[in-house]
């Protein structure tokens, strides 16, 4: 039986996040200002990838994990990168008295953090899946980490990033331990994914007491155009039905 974090987009999309879903068919999104991620089937036919593909639409990239299955003829890979998904195994979680909530109001900063330190995909209404945390120094937002998935049970903390001038400072162990804090207080544990090439992120993730579970593939392909399943194309009876949930 497949577990909730084999497919955890999915799982979130379905669950806690399915007031965020975006949907056709068998195929869950986020929308597209809140997280990139495509939540496919465990094992998606033809149907499948049409509704991807009606979703998105013509020439956009489908980013996605939870599933080895190959892309249709013509749909370009646009990338693979290998992961580690870790869990909760001991870690010291404790609230930080210097930690604060993040709203919209911090959204420029924060966005300005990623892109100085390019932790992942943080997009301007990514705060709406979850908590997000910053430590502050003269004001200015120097590091934060926040929740991203929400599989039944389970609470991804992502968004790691300090700032470069502050690195070095224990500010990020202090944020994991935070948010893990706020995850644990709801009866839910706390997980992650890490490049597996990011062997500072991981070593510390494993200091801090997390183990690794499973290694992932980070997958993402182009859908071509025009879109398979529009009445423009011979395949639009064959794409099944289905309308945005929201």
């Amino acid at each position: 039986m497949r577990h909730v974090l084999d497919n955890p987009a999915r799982s979130a999309l379905l669950g806690p996040h399915a007031h965020l879903a975006q949907r056709r068919g068998d195929v869950l999104r986020y929308p597209a200002d809140v997280c990139p991620f495509v939540a496919l089937p465990d094992e998606p036919d033809q149907n499948a990838w049409l509704d991807a593909a009606a979703l998105l639409g013509p020439g956009a990239l489908l980013p996605f994990t939870g599933t080895d299955a190959p892309a249709p003829p013509g749909w370009e890979d646009a990338g693979y990168g290998p992961g580690v998904q870790m869990i909760d195994e001991g870690i010291e979680a404790v609230a930080d008295d210097e930690a604060v909530v993040l709203g919209s109001a911090d959204v420029p900063e924060m966005l300005d953090l990623v892109a100085r330190t390019r932790p992942g995909p943080f997009l301007p209404r990514t705060i709406a899946l979850g908590t997000y945390l910053g430590i502050r120094r003269g004001g200015a937002l120097v590091a934060m980490a926040g929740e991203r998935l929400h599989p039944p049970g389970w609470t991804e903390i992502s968004a790691v990033c300090t700032d470069p001038e502050h690195q070095g400072s224990g500010l990020a162990s202090r944020l994991v331990r935070a948010v893990a804090a706020g995850v644990r207080a709801r009866g839910e544990t706390p997980f992650l994914h890490a490049a597996a090439t990011n062997t500072n992120a991981i070593h510390l993730y494993e200091t801090l007491g997390f183990r690794l579970r499973r290694t992932v593939t980070f997958r993402s392909v182009r859908i071509p155009g025009p879109v398979p399943g529009q009445p423009t194309g011979p395949l639009a009876a064959q794409s099944s039905a289905g309308e945005p949930a929201g």
